[in-house]
């Protein structure tokens, strides 16, 4: 199992491999949404939020609003590191329930031409 650094340093991972995303291809695919992230295991929950220019750093802190995510995943913290690693296929990790992801279905195909 993972520890809750690790897991907070593949979120940070994450954030700065978003950034790299080229800025067109942001516009194209990227609508704002919130996104929580919660790592079954650890019984953690991150909260973020994705926009034109990237995604913001993951926080344990719940948004102000209290409203759920728009976007949610659920992971373990070993599958969490091994995929923003890119250990881990994403379409492998949904197909064999390592990961859920809980979104409507115009955010999954866009979320599917970003990872």
């Amino acid at each position: 199992m993972a520890s809750v650094e690790e897991c907070r340093a593949a979120l940070a991972k994450l954030v700065a491999q978003f950034d790299e995303i080229d800025a067109a291809d942001r516009a194209r695919h990227v609508v704002e949404r919130t996104v929580s992230c919660r790592v079954s295991d650890l019984g953690l929950m991150f909260y973020g939020r994705l926009h034109h220019d990237g995604l913001d750093p993951f926080a344990e802190e719940p948004p102000a609003d209290g409203r759920p995510a728009d976007v949610r995943l659920t992971i373990g913290s070993d599958d969490l590191v091994a995929l923003v690693d890119g250990e881990l296929d994403m379409a492998r990790a949904l197909l064999g329930g390592r990961v859920k992801v809980d979104a409507s279905f115009g955010d999954l195909l866009r979320l599917r031409r970003l990872l």
